[in-house]
């Protein structure tokens, strides 16, 4: 896995959530299988999870931008 790690969140329906670190690709693929439906592999930093997408409501990519101070 070549490139950084972003921090993502998946959303399903019913209110679970699943917090992952995956590469920049990997978030790319995601976004791009989310309308089509069906299962998903997402090779995270702890390892392979498979994900039924017809059960997903959302996906939160973050910035890994550095954040320093409690200001804007």
């Amino acid at each position: 896995m070549a490139g950084g790690f972003i921090r993502v969140t998946i959303g399903f329906q019913g209110g679970q959530v699943l917090p992952l670190r995956v590469a920049e690709e990997q978030v790319k693929r995601l976004h791009d299988a989310v309308e089509g439906g069906g299962w998903f592999d997402i090779d995270s930093e702890d390892g392979r999870v498979r994900v039924d997408l017809s059960q997903v409501v959302y996906v939160r990519s973050d910035s890994e931008e550095p954040r320093v101070g409690f200001g804007a």
